[in-house]
This record gives C-alpha cells, structure tokens and sequence, in this order.
C-alpha cells in the first residue's frame, strides 16, 4: 500500500495532499505570494493529521508545471529537499493534467481541455481524455495565443469541459464549452494521478527533476553540486 505526498505551489494557490492507507486527505488555501512560508507548515500539518510520518512516505509527488515560474521553482524546490531528507524518489505531474483531474472529480467530465493564463497575450493549453482510470494526452501541452486554441484543439464535443485559469481569461477561446469550476490546481487531484505513475514505475530520482516551462527563455538550475 503506497504512501504519496504530494505538493503544488505552481500557480497562486498552494496545496498539499496525502495518500495513506488509502485514504486522501488534503489542504488548499490562495497564497499569492506566501508559498514559501506557507507550504512546510501545511505539509507538516497533513501528516500530523493523518497520523503518518515523512519517513513514511514511499514517494513526493509535485507540480511539474507550466505555471508561474517562480511557483513551479519552489515547488520543485521544496519537493527535492523533501525527498533528499528521506532518500525516496519524485513524481512530476502535469499541472494541466491536474485540472482535467479535477474536473473528472467534480463532474465526472471524460473530455477536458485545461488551460492556464501564461500572461503575455498566451495561455498554456493541454487537451485529456479519461479512459481505462487513466489520462489520454490529445494534444501535447504547449503556449499558444488564445484566438489559436480553437485550431489547435481536436474532437471537440458537447461533452468537453474547460479547466484553469485561461477560460476565465478569455471566455471566448471555444464557444459552447460546457464549463467547470476547476481554476487551479489541487494536490488532491495531483496526487491520483501520482499514484498511477507510482503503480507504474514512473518516478524520477531527485537530480533528474526538470519543470515544465513551455518558454524557451526560462532556464533552470539543478541542486547545487548535480
């Protein structure tokens, strides 16, 4: 029975959730600005509620982006030390996956298209379909101007929802969209779909790491000494 904690600071909100003993249990709050403060304390918080130890954890799954640069960073950065202090690996996950998950919660939606505002006229764009408990990639995620994503997208149906930031945006990307309430992600969609990857295999060791940024002017900077 696998043990995940999973944390997300890669937009405005910050989120932790937890698998143990297969049950989630979770925090969300909006913190623009206060991640670092704020995301030990919720962590630290989630496992004495839960009863469980970090030493406990089989693995520490976090938001991989695209998102706020500076969010998806401290993520990332807070989620190595983690695994670094317990010698257990990582699991990236999509931060556009996480809201199509989130809407596969909330409505049950099988068709999503997420989309998270990327600032400067663009919008990070990524396209799901659910099948066999598990997330389809339609299109690949990407950085694309708004008045492009109808182009871009592919099979839309009545029966595709929209998720993220994006739609709230520009509310015009896709005309009939049905709509969803899902505009950030939360770990505790964020850590179902880790737990598939775990089941999988598909972890990465924490020198092995590397966020999803989409724009080719961002560089990013390993552990010191990796």
């Amino acid at each position: 029975m696998s043990t995940i904690l999973a944390i997300d600071t890669s937009t405005e909100a910050c989120s932790v959730a937890l698998i143990y003993r297969n049950e989630i249990t979770h925090d969300f709050i909006i913190s623009a600005r206060d991640h670092t403060k704020q995301i030990l304390p919720m962590v630290d918080k989630l496992l004495a509620l839960s009863d469980c130890s970090l030493a406990q954890v089989d693995a520490i799954a976090f938001g991989q982006g695209p998102g706020s640069f500076t969010g998806v960073r401290i993520g990332i950065g807070v989620a190595q030390g983690l695994a670094l202090g317990i010698d257990k690996p990582m699991i990236g996950v999509s931060t556009l996956m996480t809201l199509a998950q989130g809407v596969y919660r909330t409505q049950k939606a099988t068709k999503v298209i997420a989309t998270i505002d990327a600032r400067m006229g663009e919008v990070y764009l990524g396209q799901y379909y659910y099948t066999n408990n598990q997330w389809q990639i339609v299109i690949p995620e990407c950085v694309i101007a708004p008045e492009k994503v109808i182009e871009k997208v592919e099979n839309i149906g009545n029966d595709s929802y929209c998720a993220g930031t994006g739609w709230q945006t520009y509310p015009d990307m896709i005309k009939g969209i049905r709509q969803s309430d899902i505009l950030l992600p939360h770990a505790q969609d964020l850590v179902v779909i880790a737990k598939n990857k775990w089941l999988k295999n598909e972890v990465v060791n924490v020198e092995e790491v590397e966020p999803t940024y989409l724009r080719n002017d961002v560089t990013w900077k390993k552990l010191p000494g990796r």
